[in-house]
């Protein structure tokens, strides 16, 4: 009976945790989606506003003298506005759905086996082999963190309670 328990703790980890893991998401990118661009209570805002001032207003002045204006930024053209509604190249992660299903599959073993130290080798292996994308898309990384902390969450917790009431 406990192997039982073990597989359908295992499919229910894996399996139901990709509507979790996607509604998440989806949440992350509508509450994203709905502020505007850059908020002054954000510190994070800061640093894009900084990449966007020239490298001349981003000195101060001496005192008496005229500060240099900024360069007037260019009215986007019907090509510029369309690029930028869509994804960027790598920003969508190829492979996501099954890596994600094998990774609550480790997570969720790993805790049914009481063998926790195995979840660090599950994210390492995930962080290294996709870094060369996630560097560069920092989109990409973001939703890359949320997907995987949500992900392991769920599969956490079925393998917890699995394991406290049915093992």
């Amino acid at each position: 009976m406990g192997f039982l328990w073990i597989v359908l703790t295992l499919l229910a980890a894996a399996v139901l945790g990709w509507p979790v893991t996607s509604g998440v998401l989806r949440l992350a990118r509508a509450v994203e989606n709905s502020g505007p661009p850059f908020s002054d209570s954000d510190p994070a805002a800061d640093q894009d506003r900084d990449a966007e001032l020239p490298a001349a207003a981003a000195v101060p002045a001496p005192a008496g003298s005229a500060a240099p204006s900024p360069a007037p930024r260019p009215a986007p053209t019907p090509a510029t506005a369309d690029r930028s509604s869509r994804p960027a190249p790598g920003s969508v992660l190829r492979g996501g759905l099954v890596i994600g299903v094998l990774e609550r599959l480790a997570v969720a073993a790993s805790v049914l086996a009481a063998e926790p130290v195995a979840i660090a080798y599950v994210v390492a292996i995930k962080g290294l082999g996709r870094y060369a994308e996630l560097k560069d898309t920092p989109a990409a990384a973001e939703r890359f963190i949320i997907g995987t902390l949500t992900s392991m969450l769920w599969a956490v917790a079925v393998a917890a309670a699995a394991r406290a009431f049915l093992l």
